[in-house]
């Protein structure tokens, strides 16, 4: 491409000019086209509006007359409008921006017979070495070239929006005179207020966000004479390269797109509930910012309490749990003006993919559904029982946290005496051997807002239950009670074989015997032998390790204690 255009421009220079050129002889311009762009989109036509440097010389003797260069200002002027010398008015035909030429003008055509100013003498030749900056024309329009424009486009800018865009400006020939990303910062402005010069308020409308579009002003539409505050020469055509970031109307409210929904939804969220809840925050062009699965945690928050920003909290309405969302939040319900040090720029709307974990109310009760309850269900655990039972223990988002079926044998646990936690003493309470239940826990009557082993703050937990065993407990601080009336007098019935005196063997052949007809009952999940032996050595007062009649005497229900009798 080079070497051809190398070419094109020796052939255009034998074509115009004569190395022994005869001015005498010259009845017309004669044109050096040195230098040609790669590319020419558009030449000088009559009537078009130029703005150009040059270097004027006398050909006889290279004298310099004149320059703009050393004066730092173009030439601006409509070509074929009388205002240019007529030399000059044809010489500037079919040039293009940052071409450069040489321009020959007869005698006739320039000063004539008379020169100028004594600077120009009667019948001189003049050489014009012209760079072309700029070409336009009053019936121009704003110019817009589409570069990229994303496949879904939900929404475009229009007059009253605010937009946040990144350009870079340039001139015709290339040279930039402004960029916002040299400064690290969006241009943010309303359209259709006149915050803008008029080719950009045009060349903006309609564009979406992620839009990439080079937008060409024309001067007139542009900052044209005024260019005060600007590197902006007078009537400059301008090219912007322009890049949509934001758009959004200061009347715009929430935007909620539901992306899954649970097959079962028994309860949505309202103000007042608590909420735990993954998320991936990014700007509109998709950039991301902020994301609670990087943190590997949960967001955690109230709801409708102003504990979030006033679109989230909006958007965080009428959630069920493993619901997913994409809710999208414009500056003024998210963070406005100031945006976010360092991470959220000012006047930027939000877009969250969200996903519920789980949720509660503080004032929530432990729920418990029955599975399975079989038929013969004749008695159910209470305070004091010894259990049995298997469970599977997750979060609400189906994630498994612990199960006894990691252990060799179903856990235990005795009601009542604290040893699991308060909504799982709940769950077991009131249960058949064989039932099966499903028991939401709220954090509250779980581990609150404190992590557990594997336990997320505040979480929800799920129960699948199971009751294997039962044994009937006694009360809290007796090793055993009568389950109807003991023997009375109590000695001779423990006395078994008459002899006076109770060793230990036959006071634990006794009380076993007891239990084996219903009469009484040991404290379950306990070691019995042990429970034997304390109960015989509180009876045996004088530690000769017998029991006499003397030492025998029924304790007073009422008052808790180990030797039961």
């Amino acid at each position: 491409m080079d070497l051809f255009l190398s070419l094109l421009s020796f052939l255009l220079h034998l074509l115009y000019v004569n190395c022994d050129l005869d001015t005498e002889a010259l009845v017309d311009v004669k044109v050096d086209r040195y230098f040609m762009p790669t590319r020419c989109p558009r030449e000088v036509q009559s009537e078009d509006f130029v703005r150009y440097h040059f270097n004027g010389t006398l050909y006889a003797d290279g004298k310099q007359f004149d320059s703009s260069h050393d004066r730092s200002t173009a030439i601006v002027s409509q070509v074929g409008s009388g205002n240019l010398l007529t030399g000059i008015d044809r010489g500037l035909q079919g040039m293009c921006v940052n071409e450069r030429r040489k321009i020959y003008v007869p005698p006739h055509l320039a000063f004539g017979t008379v020169g100028a100013g004594g600077v120009i003498p009667p019948n001189a030749t003049l050489v014009y070495d012209v760079l072309l900056l700029d070409i336009w024309n009053p019936d121009d329009k704003v110019q817009i070239r589409t570069l990229y424009k994303p496949e879904n486009c939900i929404r475009s800018a229009t007059a009253s929006d605010f937009v946040r865009y990144h350009y870079n400006g340039t001139l015709l020939t290339g040279q930039t005179f402004d960029s916002s990303y040299s400064r690290n910062a969006t241009y943010d402005t309303y359209l259709g207020q006149g915050e803008l010069i008029a080719g950009m308020e045009e060349g903006l409308l309609g564009m979406c966000v992620g839009e990439r579009r080079v937008v060409i002003v024309p001067p007139f539409l542009g900052y044209g004479e005024n260019v005060t505050g600007t590197t902006v020469p007078p009537q400059a055509s301008l090219v912007y390269e322009v890049l949509m970031i934001d758009v959004f109307n200061s009347k715009d409210n929430v935007t909620v797109t539901v992306k899954e929904v649970p097959k079962f939804c028994s309860r949505r969220t309202k103000t007042g509930d608590f909420i735990r809840y993954h998320y991936n925050g990014t700007f509109q062009d998709g950039t991301p910012f902020d994301s609670s699965y990087q943190r590997n945690n949960t967001y955690n928050t109230y709801i409708g309490m102003g504990y979030v920003i006033r679109g989230m909290d909006q958007a965080l309405q009428g959630l069920c749990i493993g619901e997913k969302r994409r809710v999208i939040i414009p500056p003024h319900m998210a963070y406005g003006e100031t945006g976010v040090e360092n991470l959220i720029p000012s006047w930027t709307v939000l877009v969250f993919d969200i996903h519920v974990i789980d949720f509660h109310n503080p004032k929530d009760p432990v729920e418990i559904r029955t599975v399975l309850k079989p038929p013969d269900c004749k008695e159910t655990s209470e305070a004091n029982d010894w259990l049995q039972y298997r469970y599977n223990c997750s979060l609400m988002d189906g994630t498994l946290l612990y199960s006894s079926d990691q252990y060799d044998s179903p856990s235990i646990a005795t009601l009542g005496v604290n040893a699991v936690i308060s909504g799982l003493e709940t769950g077991l309470s009131g249960m058949c051997v064989g039932e099966r239940r499903e028991v939401v826990i709220p954090p509250h009557w779980g581990h609150g807002e404190n992590e557990a082993s594997g336990v997320p703050a505040s979480a929800v937990l799920l129960f699948e239950l199971e009751l294997v065993q039962l044994q009937k407990g006694v009360p809290d601080g007796f090793m055993f009670v009568w389950l109807e009336d003991g023997p009375e007098p109590l000695f001779p019935a423990m006395d078994l074989n008459g002899d006076k005196e109770v060793p230990l063997e036959e006071f634990s052949e006794f009380i076993k015997l007891q239990v084996r007809e219903g009469k009484g009952r040991l404290r379950p999940g306990v070691d019995q032998e042990s429970v034997i032996r304390d109960m015989f050595y509180n009876q045996d007062s004088n530690r000769d390790g017998k029991i006499i009649e003397d030492e025998v005497q029924l304790k007073d229900d009422t008052v808790p204690q180990r030797d039961e009798f």
